[in-house]
């Protein structure tokens, strides 16, 4: 028996009869029935090799109160369904599903709310990458991280087995090829590094800020901009919170003149050219969008609104707004609002310079930055493997609802060229190290999907 339907059902356990009943089980649909845990019975604790060909569990709609570390169990698990359920948690065991590619857990009140915004609406791998970086996904508790720690060591013998006994080492080597690359060019590899001060100006703003370069990304085929600021406004809206959590701003590199100054300026001072717009101070920026706002509740006769209109409440109370100024003293980004249409980045920008600031924690912008790093290297491997026509036009101001649902297995295989992502360091205003982006404990979230060379 390869396919078993109990969908509709009031079943309340399942026992581990039916697993030894059917081991060549590929297909299990458990959805409408009263189910408190899963796996639960169906694999019991310290029994191993059951149910080794199951791709597909679905058991949404029932009262599942706990999805345990048993999941771990199903090695060819690859689609996961327990939407509208009571889960609160999800095990960071869920990452040792090495070929989980489908998971929804829409409908269930967790309690890390990041982490709830995410499983409505990022994709299965941005939801794995959290988690290996969160631990269990619990909100806070950075100790969990240390769980995932310890099991690393613990997997790879299991995936080492699992090769052995199964036969499939020559299809992990071509996963292994398929892998994204980066390589980290050190800062004593770099002739001119790029530096960024902070200002003592910025503690009370918006602390935290975290920079990079990446190089080697294409963006001239088809539609690749849209993407990557699609990918871009994705990330604001989900892991970001609403820039809420943090804020990203890309640059392209060749129009920076460094060093850079991270500071924070009163609102009368500050002047930007905002994106698409001439030149400003912020204070009248400020007015102008606050106005724009209410003609958009009156238009739509809605009190939501959308833009950068949506982020003025973000400044609130402030008296001196952050901002990112070069060499110069022009300011290049004024977060969390807008960027400086000066450094915009157009499809002929191959090198750009990446921030991400924050008022919450310095870890959520290094968080951030991991993901937003290997979107990117997801993307131009996308791009370099569908052959789409190269464009001319600059004009990508308007973004496409969203990136494609990159799946590397549906792709043909093409030269890994890896993308170069130069460390920058922040330092205070004496030039002490405040943080280097990438650093050793950096980039490690998703090893299964990325091969960092350091």
């Amino acid at each position: 028996m390869r396919s078993l339907n109990l969908s509709g059902n009031r079943l309340r356990e399942l026992g581990p009869g039916l697993a030894r009943a059917a081991p060549q089980l590929q297909t299990l649909l458990l959805s409408g029935n009263c189910l408190r845990g899963l796996p639960g019975g169906l694999l019991p604790a310290g029994a191993s090799g059951l149910l080794p060909l199951l791709s597909r569990l679905e058991a949404a709609d029932n009262g599942l109160q706990e999805l345990d570390a048993g999941i771990a169990g199903l090695p060819a698990l690859k689609t996961l369904d327990v939407s509208n359920n009571q889960l609160t948690e999800i095990p960071v065991e869920l990452v040792d599903c090495l070929k989980l590619k489908e998971i929804n857990f829409k409908g269930n009140k967790l309690k890390d709310k990041r982490l709830e915004k995410m499983v409505n609406g990022c994709q299965t791998k941005s939801i794995l990458e959290y988690l290996r970086v969160r631990g269990r996904g619990c909100g806070k508790g950075k100790g969990k991280q240390d769980n995932v720690d310890k099991e690393e060591g613990q997997k790879k013998k299991r995936e080492r087995r699992q090769k052995k006994d199964s036969g499939v080492g020559e299809q992990d080597e071509l996963e292994e090829v398929n892998k994204l690359l980066i390589k980290v060019l050190h800062i004593s590899e770099n002739p001119a590094p790029l530096v960024i001060k902070v200002s003592p100006n910025v503690k009370e703003v918006r602390p935290f800020i975290v920079c990079c370069v990446v190089k080697g990304m294409n963006l001239k085929p088809g539609n690749a901009l849209k993407r990557f600021l699609s990918a871009q406004t994705k990330l604001h809206e989900d892991v970001c919170e609403k820039r809420t959590a943090a804020t990203i701003a890309t640059h392209d590199l060749q129009l920076i003149k460094g060093p850079l100054l991270y500071d924070a300026q009163p609102p009368n001072d500050l002047k930007i050219i905002p994106l698409g717009r001439k030149e400003v101070k912020a204070k009248d920026l400020v007015r102008q969008l606050q106005l724009e706002a209410e003609e958009q509740r009156k238009q739509k006769k809605r009190q939501n609104i959308s833009g950068l209109h949506k982020y003025l409440q973000l400044l609130d109370g402030k008296e001196n707004y952050p901002c990112l100024v070069d060499a110069e003293g022009a300011v290049i980004s004024f977060p969390p609002i807008t960027n400086s249409d000066k450094t915009k980045i157009k499809k002929s920008t191959s090198e750009l310079f990446l921030e991400v600031t924050s008022s919450v924690s310095l870890q959520i912008c290094k968080d951030i930055m991991d993901m937003l790093i290997l979107k990117m290297a997801e993307l131009n491997k996308f791009t370099l493997e569908n052959k789409e026509e190269v464009s001319v036009s600059d004009d990508e101001s308007a973004v496409i609802s969203g990136p494609p649902n990159l799946n590397p297995s549906q792709t043909v295989h093409h030269e890994n060229t890896p993308l170069i992502v130069e460390q920058v360091r922040v330092v205070d205003i004496d030039g002490n190290l405040k943080v280097l982006y990438p650093s050793k404990t950096d980039l490690t979230m998703a090893s299964s999907l990325l091969t960092v060379i350091r």
